[in-house]
């Protein structure tokens, strides 16, 4: 089961040394019992890798591009990522797809290339509000899962859009039955993402199918990621 820690556009380079410190101590010993990752900004990743290179929590980056190099003014590639250390990336987050334009496409092609990298990636897939609403969730999702190509290192994180930030989760059964379509499309692991806090955490991760968690707001304090940690290990056991 992996738990994943998105901080999205939050912590500089500083306020990583405190957390990722603050994070050794508090889960230093559960991170072999669960796996673990956060994904800080860009300008915190080599922080982040450092503080955590003696532990079993995985430094991630929250995008990549498609290219080794060349006149993409703001990108990363996955080769930089790969020489700071980095050990995955997430690709096509709604936040993303949303606000800067992502599509089905160029989400599949960051995903190859950080996969052939050597990268592991979890790619984000989920419908809008409206899509549910209209009963187009099954469709949507094989749509962007379909795009997807099966790898060991590729994770599915399923985020329904209306989840993202506004306080709001999936139920069980929502998840449960996303997860299963996403799980016939693809024989990868599948994490629930959308508002994930230490209250909801466990009800979610103890549905089937539901292999740990992709988790935002929650991620950025210690105490609450370290708690839905805890809960991952629990249903484990």
């Amino acid at each position: 089961m992996l738990i994943a820690g998105n901080w999205k556009m939050n912590k500089t380079a500083s306020e990583t040394v405190e957390f990722c410190s603050a994070l050794r101590r508090r889960i230093g010993g559960i991170a072999e019992e669960v796996d673990v990752a956060v994904f800080p900004p860009f300008t915190s990743l080599a922080a982040a890798v450092r503080l955590l290179a003696t532990t079993e929590i995985a430094v991630g980056a929250q995008n990549v591009h498609w290219a080794t190099e060349g006149a993409f003014t703001g990108e990363i590639s996955a080769p930089m990522l790969r020489e700071l250390g980095v050990y995955a990336v997430i690709v096509g987050h709604s936040e993303r797809r949303q606000l800067f334009g992502e599509t089905d496409e160029t989400v599949v092609r960051r995903a190859a290339a950080a996969l052939e990298a050597g990268l592991f990636v979890i790619a984000c897939v989920g419908e809008l509000e409206e899509e549910r609403d209209c009963g187009d969730t099954d469709a949507v999702l094989r749509r962007q899962v379909s795009a997807l190509t099966e790898d060991d290192r590729l994770v599915v994180a399923y985020e329904p859009c209306w989840a993202i930030g506004t306080g709001r989760t999936a139920t069980p059964d929502q998840a449960r039955e996303a997860h299963d379509v996403i799980k016939s499309l693809l024989d990868v692991p599948v994490l629930y993402g959308g508002s994930v806090t230490p209250g909801t955490a466990e009800e979610l991760l103890a549905q089937p199918g539901v292999d740990g968690a992709l988790v935002g707001g929650a991620s950025l304090d210690v105490d609450s990621f370290a708690a839905i940690c805890e809960s991952a290990i629990r249903i484990r056991s």
